[in-house]
């Protein structure tokens, strides 16, 4: 039996989590009503798709609603991906000029999730499109672009105007009480999260002392080059992330029902792995001597291959068929599970929960003098 799911409480009743993409430094924000287990996900990127997806799973979520705080012209949302694998809903601006929207929001809607509600304010000027939720409760702000951390989005595309982002920044975020954290959707130089007060005193693009015409001053004059993805990503997310190509977008290996853990673990479950037995490579990855003391015995017709000289190894693992990698708990075999996978192996997961789960499940194992070397 599994350990008991803890009580989360963070932030009044609400769970709360901060993702980041390393790539375009975007942050995903995972927001949930800890009671319901309803949650969103603002600004979710499409590459970070079973990232998020075994995260909601894991923390037993279930997805109402992702959120965006603008088009973004540096990455594609998995807001689509979400949708087509949890019927989520897809929310995003009405000014956006967005196809495929659940949720067309605009300037005073409140989204819920039990008892924690996101006010909509529309904060344009870094794109048309622009807006940012507050959470009263909370005492938290999500500004997507409008307001960065000592800085703010560009204003040179996606009809952007740095008048009305100074005039949106100042009204809608900077006029909130001064302890509000502030969350931002990316940073650059590994900051988190700011407060209002902070931004107001030290903001050198929008804090107290600067006046518009600074400010339009500054932005006219940055000299930016365009995201890389700015072709490829204003298009997509247009389109709520949906492939053009009409597939299904990235997917998990085929040959079985395989899943990718927040660890980042491909993983299967012992009952499949019990009833397709016949057609796996099973790898144990004790050493010899461990398998030989314990009464624990191993999964029928297993290969040993200790993970201490797995690296070295590699090319007299069997790869015919799919590899289940497994040890006592599943903690050492979903190392080997990761080494395998980048070592080229395509057809490998970790067996959840080990042996103890196997034999949980009422499966039996066998003795130790069935050992194969």
């Amino acid at each position: 039996m599994g350990a008991a799911r803890p009580r989360l409480l963070y932030h009044w009743r609400m769970l709360f989590r901060q993702l980041i993409d390393n790539e375009t430094s975007t942050f995903t924000y995972l927001l949930a009503d800890e009671a319901t287990r309803e949650a969103v996900l603002i600004d979710c990127v499409y590459e970070q798709h079973f990232r998020d997806l075994a995260l909601l799973r894991e923390l037993e979520l279930r997805l109402t609603h992702t959120l965006e705080t603008h088009v973004h012209a540096d990455h594609v949302t998995g807001a689509w991906l979400m949708k087509h694998a949890l019927n989520s809903a897809i929310g995003v601006s009405g000014n956006a000029g967005a196809t495929g929207v659940d949720l067309p929001y605009a300037h005073g809607d409140v989204i819920a999730m039990g008892q924690v509600r996101l006010e909509v304010r529309e904060t344009p000027g870094h794109t048309a499109g622009c807006v940012s939720f507050v959470l009263p409760a909370q005492r938290m702000v999500f500004s997507g672009d409008a307001l960065l951390i000592r800085g703010a989005g560009r204003t040179d595309f996606q009809q952007g105007s740095a008048e009305r982002l100074f005039r949106s920044v100042r009204e809608q975020l900077l006029s909130l009480p001064p302890d509000y954290a502030v969350y931002p959707a990316h940073d650059y130089d590994g900051r988190c999260s700011s407060t209002i007060w902070e931004e107001r005193r030290w903001n050198p693009r929008l804090g107290d002392g600067v006046r518009e015409e600074d400010f339009v001053g500054y932005m006219k004059n940055l000299g930016l080059p365009h995201p890389k993805k700015l072709k490829v990503a204003v298009p997509a997310n247009l389109a709520c992330g949906k492939p053009a190509d009409g597939s299904d977008g990235p997917r998990l290996p085929d040959w079985g029902p395989v899943v990718r853990t927040y660890a980042g673990v491909l993983q299967v479950e012992p009952d499949w792995v019990y009833a397709h037995a016949g057609g796996l490579t099973i790898v144990d990855v004790r050493e010899l001597d461990e398998i030989k003391a314990t009464e624990m015995g191993l999964l029928p017709e297993s290969v040993i291959a200790p993970l201490s000289t797995l690296r070295d190894h590699l090319d007299e693992i069997p790869r015919d068929r799919p590899i289940i990698v497994v040890c006592p708990a599943g903690a050492r075999s979903a190392i080997a599970a990761t080494i395998l996978e980048k070592a080229g192996i395509t057809r490998v997961a970790n067996l959840r929960g080990g042996i103890l789960g196997w034999r949980a499940q009422g499966h039996v194992t066998e003795p130790s003098s069935s050992v194969k070397i």
